[in-house]
C-alpha cells in the first residue's frame, strides 16, 4: 500500500500533538528541541499538504481548529502505533543481540572455551551462548552457512569465504605410552615420525592438517593405524600402548603431569600452531560475538 501524498511524516505528527497538549508552538518546540520558526514553518507545511487549517492562533497561544481536533486525534493513533512498533523492534533486537551460536574445534571448546565464555558472562550478564564443537573443516562449513555467530578453528590459515585473527597459541605434542621404545629416546626425527603409523585425529581436522604440513617434507604421514575423532579417545588409545599420538599441549598436561603419558622430543619438526576465530568475509563480528571475540584476545594463550 503506497501512502497518499496528503499524510505527514511522523515527526510533524509529533509536534502537533505537542502543541495541542501544551497550547502553545513556541513551548511544544522547546519540548520537541527545535527553534519557534521552525515550529511555525512545520505546521504551515503541514497544512498545505493536508489542504485546511489545524490551528487556531492567537496572543494566547494556539489551540485545534474543528479539523485540527479530528487529525489530532487520528495523530494520536499513528504515534501511538509507531511508539508499540518501536518497542517491539527493540525488543527483537535485544532477544536476538543476546544470543550467540559457537562453534568451535574441540581442543579450543574443551579446554580454552569455558574460561572465554565465564568472561563473558561477567562482561555481558544474561547473554544466552550455544556451544557447538566440530573439526575446523565443519566449523569453517557451518560458519559460512550462517550457523554460528563465530567460530574457532586450529590450522596455519583462515578457511576460504572467511576473516579470522588469531586469539591463541598451541602446540601439538606426541605421546606414548611410558614404556613405549621412544620413551628411550633423545629425539625422533622427522622422517622416522612420518614413516611411523601413529593414532591421528581424521582428516579436516586441524590437528591432522597441521601434522600432515609438518610431515609433508618427509614424504607425509604414514597411513594411521587408526583414526579417531575425540580427544578423548586419542589420549586412551596412546594410554593402552595403541601406538604415538599426536595431540595439543593443552590436552595432555595433566596426562604427562601425571605420568601417564610421555612427551617424545622432536627433531627438526615444528608443530606450533594458530588458534583462530573466523566470520564471513565482509560481515565483523557484533553485539556478543564482538564481545567475545575482544575476550579471547585479551586471554589469549600460548602454552609451550
Amino acid at each position: 500500500m503506497t501512502l497518499s501524498p496528503h499524510v505527514p511524516e511522523l515527526g510533524a505528527l509529533e509536534l502537533l500533538l505537542a502543541v495541542a497538549r501544551l497550547g502553545s508552538v513556541g513551548r511544544a518546540a522547546a519540548e520537541l528541541g527545535v527553534s519557534q520558526p521552525a515550529a511555525s514553518a512545520r505546521i504551515k507545511g503541514m497544512e498545505r499538504q493536508i489542504g485546511v487549517a489545524l490551528l487556531e492562533r492567537s496572543p494566547r497561544g494556539s489551540r485545534p481548529t474543528e479539523a485540527g481536533q479530528l487529525v489530532v486525534a487520528w495523530a494520536r493513533q499513528v504515534v501511538e502505533a509507531a511508539q508499540a512498533l518501536d518497542a517491539g523492534i527493540d525488543a527483537l533486537r535485544g532477544s536476538r543481540d543476546a544470543r550467540l551460536r559457537v562453534v568451535a574445534s574441540l581442543t579450543v571448546a574443551e579446554y580454552l572455551m569455558p574460561g572465554w565464555l565465564l568472561a563473558l558472562n561477567e562482561a555481558s550478564p544474561g547473554t544466552a551462548v550455544t556451544l557447538r564443537t566440530a573439526n575446523s573443516a565443519d566449523v569453517a562449513a557451518r560458519v559460512l552457512a550462517g550457523q554460528a555467530d563465530l567460530g574457532f578453528v586450529e590450522g596455519p590459515r583462515t578457511p576460504p569465504g572467511l576473516s579470522g585473527a588469531v586469539v591463541a597459541a598451541d602446540r601439538l605434542v606426541v605421546v606414548v605410552a611410558p614404556g613405549h621404545p621412544w620413551t628411550r629416546r633423545s629425539a625422533v626425527t622427522g622422517p622416522e615420525l612420518a614413516a611411523t603409523p601413529l593414532v591421528l585425529r581424521e582428516p579436516g581436522s586441524g590437528t591432522r592438517e597441521v601434522l600432515d604440513r609438518a610431515l609433508a617434507p618427509f614424504g607425509g604421514t604414514a597411513p594411521p593405524r587408526l583414526e579417531l575423532g575425540s580427544t578423548t579417545a586419542l589420549k586412551a588409545a596412546a594410554m593402552t600402548g595403541a601406538g604415538p599420538v599426536c595431540l595439543s599441549e593443552l590436552a595432555v598436561g595433566e596426562e604427562l603431569a601425571t605420568g601417564r603419558l610421555v612427551s617424545v622430543p622432536l627433531d627438526d619438526v615444528d608443530l606450533h600452531r594458530p588458534l583462530r576465530a573466523v566470520w564471513p568475509t565482509g560481515h565483523r563480528p557484533a553485539g556478543p560475538a564482538r564481545t567475545l571475540l575482544g575476550l579471547t584476545r585479551r586471554r589469549g594463550q600460548t602454552p609451550g
